[in-house]
């Protein structure tokens, strides 16, 4: 078996560069690689391409990236609740591909899969559409995505192994498991980082052949975008 554990997020990251089109896990803030976007902020790299399902908020998350205008192209759900996303968006700052959350998703499991497109209704008869190939199956309209291509995919695991076996908690489980894969090389940081062995493997959500690089993290801070309580009574 490979040994995929590196000391540190300095060490997963090396070969990150301007330029590159990488994969964020997560969803609002949950199951948000924290350490991979902080060490991103303290790179300074410029002209990123982000493929993730929205961008944190204005001072967490890929909001810090944004913060530094480090981000060139946002390939997104929504724009969620982010106010400097959606500034930069409307002001033309930013280049923003918005598409339907679960063609985001078929696309990370395409490329994660080795299939490089897939059809889908979603979006028919709409600009999301717009210059795409559409076909018809059996009396209905589907329109043609193409796989992401992706550089990195930087991704957060509940626990894992130094061979890169994955298990996620909770709504953690989103767009992190279709992202491993995905990209030319996935980096996943866990809170635990358990000995080889200790994992059952009925529960592993993700094989390690599907990660290249694994680091525990740490000082999770685990935000919440909008938290509600009952009044007490």
């Amino acid at each position: 078996m490979i040994n995929k554990k590196v000391a540190n997020v300095e060490d997963a990251l090396k070969g990150v560069t301007d330029n590159i089109t990488c994969m964020v896990g997560g969803f609002g803030l949950s199951g948000i690689p924290e350490n991979a976007i902080a060490q991103l902020v303290k790179l300074g790299v410029k002209g990123l391409t982000c493929i993730s399902n929205n961008a944190g908020v204005d001072d967490f998350g890929l909001g810090l990236l944004l913060q530094k205008h480090q981000i060139k192209k946002m390939i997104s759900s929504y724009v969620g609740e982010n106010d400097e996303f959606e500034r930069q968006m409307l002001s033309g700052e930013l280049d923003v591909e918005l598409i339907p959350q679960g063609t985001l998703a078929e696309r990370c499991r395409a490329a994660q899969a080795g299939f490089p497109a897939i059809y889908t209704p979603a979006g028919y008869g709409t600009e999301v559409a717009e210059g795409k190939e559409t076909r018809e199956f059996d009396g209905k309209m589907y329109v043609l995505e193409h796989a992401f291509k992706a550089d990195f995919a930087f991704v957060k695991a509940w626990k894992g192994d130094a061979v890169g076996n994955l298990v996620f908690k909770g709504t953690a489980r989103n767009f992190n498991p279709v992202m491993c894969g995905a990209a030319k090389i996935t980096v996943a940081e866990v809170e635990e980082l358990v000995p080889l062995g200790t994992l059952d493997p009925n529960q592993i959500h993700i094989p390690g052949i599907f990660v290249q690089r694994i680091f525990q993290g740490k000082n999770y801070e685990k935000r919440i975008e909008q938290r509600t309580v009952r009044a007490r009574n």
